[in-house]
Formats: structure tokens, C-alpha cells, sequence
């Protein structure tokens, strides 16, 4: 697979040179991911710039989800980074570090720079410097959707703000209800059908722990050990643990739609902002949207998405900035993203999508993004962080030891930063 980006990448290059002097036009590379609805949506985009800028050839060069990291490391080995990259903004820190992006202020328009929300300025922020390399359109959240029949049979309480959260004690007592409940096949989808190797785990997990009172890592001295594997931690893995085996939770071998699909036998769903979209077509007046629990003594969200960046290998910088500017205040984009319920990382953006306006039915989740969110570690040695904590998670649900599991963990995300010399600076050099 990473063969098949480079020759992409070499053929790219091949027909820049074929191009005489005459003829020829700025070539800006772009690499990015997505669904095919997504894809098309680049597309377009960049048709609509290449029209307004016929001296600029925009080549969009696709790597699958799931393979991303790979695929970019596979140019960066050959020596053929894009232009431009989309990332996953919990992987800025390792991608800055190892030199591959560069400051983006100087080369993004300054209206877009003054439209960003503070948690799309805070997923694009190295924090050794505290300048930014990264933006997007939009940002992210995770929140807990209900069926309001169900909710209504068993005389749940629906909480109206981020502040009015269910308790640990309410969400378990209402999982126990549901489970009882006819025409529940189980009470909670929490999504297990993305697979056991993706970034959701990760994403949308890890505010269980930090709202419980513990964290992947700690953030001040940089040592896992103690931190994922303490007591709080423990306790809430265990209590996921527990909803599974009790059969409380759709199986992974159930998909992704569970929550929405024919006969709704799911009634409550861990689901991101994406989810909306579709359930709320399926569901109609059924479909409710709350905050996620506090499971500890505070509430946690998670927050980042995919967002541009550009690479230091760009030779022109400044026309890929141009790009990107444009994407991102292109009306037809913007319409794009908003019929797919994104959550709005620009302030023009969400006033532009009700859905997330005061009294919108999404509105409890952008009210999490300025009260509970809380970033993955922005540490160089977060691709590890991540890829350890999928595999002790699915260890986990599969029924194996958990303090054993966080341990092993911890372990192996220590032993990666002290491979590293720390590194440095985060190390306090």
C-alpha cells in the first residue's frame, strides 16, 4: 500500500516535468482522507480554486482512513511529502516535532485566522511554542444520544445543559432499566463496530477516564505509569468492562447503526456529532441529544478532528495557504459540511448551522466544547499512547485482567518516551 501512494506520488512528479516551460503551472499536492461523499467534496473544491487561479494545478492525492499515518510515513520516507496534509489533530505534536509542518499564520488569510473558534485555535497548537500549524472548518465532539420512547418508559431524566449531566449512578441505573425494557436489544451502542484498531477507541473513550479522575498519561511530567493504570482509571475500565459483559453494549461484529437502524434496538448511543445526521433522518421526534455523563467529579468531552496543515517540504507555501483559505470559506463546501451535521470549528460557520445555535438540537455539544473538552495528550509519543491504549481496551472487553492491561500500557508508552531521550523538549530540556 505505501508503494502505491509513492508511485502516485512519483507519477505527480513526472508529470509536473513533462509540462514545458511555456505551459506549465504551480502544482500543489494535497493529501487527505475521507468518506467518498467527502472525497467529491475535495474535488469540487479544488476545481472551483484551479477556475479562479488557472496558473495553480490542484492534485489530490487519497490515503484511506484507516492507513493514513502509514501512507504519510511512506512519503516522508521517499522524500515526497504533499504540499499539503490533512491530519488527525492529536498526532500535531508528532508531526511538528519530527519537522514536518510549518507555522500556518503567516500563510492563512487573516479573516480566517480571526473567524476560528478556540478549540479549533487549541487542535492546531503546538504547545512548545504555542503557535499554531494546523486549522479546520471544523472541530468534534462525542455526546450521549437517547431514544426519547425509551427514555420516557423508564422515566429517565433528560438533562437540558452540560451542567445538568447524568450521574454515574443515573447512567448505570438507566442502562440496568433499558435492559429490562421491551423492544431493547441493548441498551447502549458505544460503537464498538469501528473496529478495535481506529482512533475512536481512544477518542472517545478516554473522556470516560479523565471525567472518573485520571488520564492516558500525565500531562505535566510526561510518565504513564501510575497515571493510566491508578485507581480511577482501573475502576472505569472495569465499569465498560462490566457493561459488556452483561451484554448491555452492541457487539462489534453488529456495525455502526444500531442506534437508528429498523426497530431502533439500541436505545442509547456514545456517538459522535457525525451520527446526528443520519439517526435524526431515521428517527425523527424519537432522537434526543445529552450531554455525556460525569462518571467522576467532573465532565469530560473529547474534541479534535482532521485539519489542514502545510508540509515543510512545500515550495510554495504560500499559494498552498491560498488553498486552504479558500476551502475554507467556499460556500459550497461550507453547504457540503453542514448537511452532514459538522460541527463548526469557525465562528461564521456556526452561525451558518443552527443545528449547533442556542436551542438547536445539537447545541449541548458545542456547549461542551467551551465547559468539558479535553484534548489527547499533545505529545510527540502520542502515536503510541494511542495504539497501546486500543490494545489494552480491547484486551479489556474481551474479558482479560484490567489493572494488568493499563499496566502493560503505561509500560510500553513510558518505554517510548524514554527511547526517545524524552523528547525534548518535552522532557523539560
Amino acid at each position: 500500500m505505501g508503494n502505491r501512494l509513492l508511485s502516485m506520488l512519483v507519477a505527480s512528479a513526472a508529470l509536473g516535468f513533462a509540462i514545458s516551460p511555456a505551459e506549465s503551472k504551480t502544482v500543489i499536492q494535497v493529501m487527505h482522507q475521507g468518506d467518498p461523499d467527502t472525497v467529491s467534496a475535495y474535488g469540487a473544491v479544488a476545481k472551483r480554486f484551479e477556475d479562479a487561479n488557472p496558473d495553480v494545478d490542484i492534485e489530490l492525492i487519497y490515503a484511506p482512513h484507516d492507513a493514513y499515518n502509514e501512507k504519510f510515513s511512506a512519503a516522508v520516507m521517499s522524500e515526497q511529502m504533499p504540499d499539503i496534509m490533512e491530519l488527525d489533530a492529536p498526532f500535531l505534536a508528532n508531526y511538528v516535532w519530527s519537522g514536518y509542518l510549518q507555522k500556518i499564520k503567516p500563510l492563512i488569510d487573516p479573516g480566517v485566522l480571526d473567524d476560528m473558534t478556540d478549540s479549533n485555535i487549541a487542535q492546531g497548537t503546538y504547545p512548545v511554542d504555542e503557535d499554531l500549524y494546523a486549522l479546520g472548518l471544523t472541530d468534534s465532539s462525542v455526546v450521549l444520544y437517547g431514544n426519547k420512547k425509551y427514555l420516557k418508559a423508564i422515566g429517565a431524566r433528560i438533562p437540558k445543559s452540560v451542567d445538568d449531566a447524568w450521574t454515574r449512578e443515573e447512567f448505570e441505573g438507566y442502562l440496568e432499566k433499558l435492559s429490562k425494557l421491551e423492544g431493547v436489544k441493548w441498551p447502549i451502542d458505544t460503537f464498538r463496530g469501528y473496529g478495535i484498531k481506529t482512533e475512536w477507541i481512544t477518542y472517545a473513550y478516554s473522556p470516560i477516564l479523565q471525567s472518573a479522575g485520571c488520564d492516558l498519561i500525565d500531562r505535566k511530567t510526561w510518565k504513564s505509569v501510575g497515571t493510566l493504570d491508578s485507581e480511577p482509571c482501573v475502576d472505569a475500565l472495569t465499569l465498560m468492562q462490566t457493561w459488556v459483559k452483561n451484554g448491555w453494549v452492541v457487539p462489534q461484529s453488529s456495525g455502526t447503526n444500531q442506534f437508528y437502524a429498523e426497530g431502533h434496538p439500541a436505545a442509547l448511543a456514545l456517538g459522535g456529532h457525525w451520527v446526528y445526521a443520519e439517526a435524526a433522518a431515521s428517527m425523527k421526534d424519537d432522537i434526543v441529544v445529552m450531554p455525556l455523563p460525569k462518571f467522576g467529579p467532573k465532565g469530560a468531552s473529547p474534541n479534535g478532528t482532521w485539519i489542514w496543515a502545510i508540509t515543510t517540504a512545500s515550495k510554495h507555501p504560500d499559494i498552498a495557504g491560498k488553498f486552504v483559505s479558500f476551502m475554507l470559506k467556499d460556500r459550497q463546501f461550507r453547504e457540503h459540511a453542514r448537511d452532514t451535521s459538522a460541527y463548526p470549528g469557525l465562528k461564521s460557520f456556526a452561525a451558518e448551522s443552527p443545528l449547533y445555535a442556542t436551542g438547536g438540537q445539537m447545541a449541548i455539544a458545542f456547549e461542551q466544547a467551551s465547559k468539558t473538552a479535553i484534548a489527547r495528550p499533545p505529545h510527540p509519543a502520542y502515536p503510541t499512547i494511542t495504539s497501546t491504549f486500543m490494545q489494552a481496551v480491547d484486551e479489556i472487553f474481551n474479558g482479560g485482567d484490567v489493572k494488568a492491561a493499563l499496566t502493560a500500557a503505561a509500560e510500553k508508552i513510558d518505554e517510548d518516551i524514554e527511547d526517545n531521550d524524552g523528547y525534548p523538549p518535552f522532557n523539560g530540556q
